[in-house]
């Protein structure tokens, strides 16, 4: 039988696995941060008016920039960001990882390099060797923050070309204050000072939970600073895959080089649309989520679990001598958590009261397994 590295694959892709996370069927699923609330029923509806307009013209491409999209998605951060942003400033595509391999199509590639602190968004990895860029991995401390010297050392000694700084950091939790960022940005503009400077991507995917506000004010007059979001999670739309980015023009512009024709169906394209009516119902389950998540911080706590500082909706939560071990512990009581391969730490998401209940008390019933 044929294995993949019998063919003639990339040498960077040999021995690697394929991203994803355990689909089993069991009662409570808190293992890939989706929102557990399904779209509320006259979204689904208006959901089902657009993409029945949108089908009348499926004979045709569908609108190749999305201008329409990119308008209201412009209009949504700006009332929510902090900071106005024009459609010009605004990219969308299938999921925030076709954004991240959109500009790793431009700015990264063979001879290039990116750098992430990990652990992180295990894509930005994979993305960057899918891409022929280079991957580079960068120091967090024991708590899981940044360390900003040694993060500034790290950009002046390897000159990345793409910086990743992930806020909330999936799989920790924990945000990045816009110093961190800024003390990176201007670090790898200066290591890149020979040329048209580095690109810093700062991944807001679950930027809607943080308790702190949104880092894209941070754009303004920083051409080469980009701000990623995806509709997977606060908006509820993880089958949708939309994701979008908000950058200066000309970052707009130049991932349009590598972009595929008519990218974005209209169906797609309709459907985001449609959500986007319904931001202000969408963010009331935010709400409650982030209710459900500090709770979640405050009962495992309380347990007698340490737990990581969580700005998403979900929370890391240990320390184990087995960390697989204790995931199978807490699957056999019917409540799939995540383990991400953080050493001695698992993950859990935040669903709904009910479902948290049921995996509190799996981890109480554990832990009074293990005391006793």
């Amino acid at each position: 039988m044929t294995r993949i590295d019998d063919l003639p694959i990339r040498d960077e892709l040999r021995g690697k696995s394929p991203y994803g996370a355990p689909q089993l069927d069991v009662p409570v699923r808190l293992n890939t941060n989706e929102n557990p609330y399904p779209l509320p029923e006259p979204l689904v509806r208006r959901i089902a008016e657009r993409v029945t307009e949108a089908a009348r013209r499926l004979n045709r491409y569908p609108d190749r920039d999305a201008v329409e999209l990119r308008t209201e998605l412009a209009r949504y951060l700006s009332r929510t960001g902090g900071h106005e942003v024009t459609k010009d400033q605004v990219w969308a595509a299938n999921g925030s990882n076709e954004i991240i391999q959109q500009l790793l199509q431009t700015f990264g590639g063979p001879g290039r390099t990116a750098i992430g602190f990990e652990p992180s968004y295990s894509m930005h990895a994979l993305i960057s060797r899918g891409t022929g860029t280079g991957w580079l991995s960068g120091p967090r401390t024991e708590d899981f923050t940044i360390d900003v010297g040694a993060a500034v050392a790290a950009i002046a000694e390897h000159r990345p070309d793409v910086v990743f700084i992930c806020s909330p950091n999936n799989p920790t939790g924990t945000a990045v204050d816009a110093d961190t960022v800024l003390a990176l940005y201007e670090a790898a503009q200066t290591a890149k000072a020979d040329s048209a400077g580095a690109l810093v991507v700062v991944d807001e995917a679950y930027g809607e939970f943080s308790h702190r506000p949104s880092l894209l004010p941070l754009i303004e007059g920083r051409p080469n600073l980009v701000v990623s979001r995806t509709m997977s999670k606060a908006f509820g739309a993880a089958g949708l895959r939309l994701g979008y980015l908000a950058a200066d023009p000309a970052v707009v512009d130049a991932v349009q080089l590598v972009r595929l024709p008519y990218h974005l169906s209209s169906v797609t394209q309709a459907t985001a649309l449609a959500a986007l009516e319904h931001t202000d119902t969408l963010l009331k389950y935010v709400e409650q989520l982030k209710a459900e998540r500090d709770r979640l911080v405050t009962e495992l706590r309380a347990i007698g679990y340490e737990v990581t500082e969580s700005d998403a909706n979900f929370v890391q939560f240990g320390r184990f001598r087995s960390a697989p071990e204790v995931w199978q512990k807490i699957l056999d009581r019917g409540v799939l958590v995540r383990d991400n391969g953080v050493p001695g730490w698992l993950r859990v998401t935040a669903g709904t009261p009910a479902e948290n209940d049921a995996f509190l008390d799996a981890v109480r019933e554990l832990k009074k397994e293990q005391s006793s």
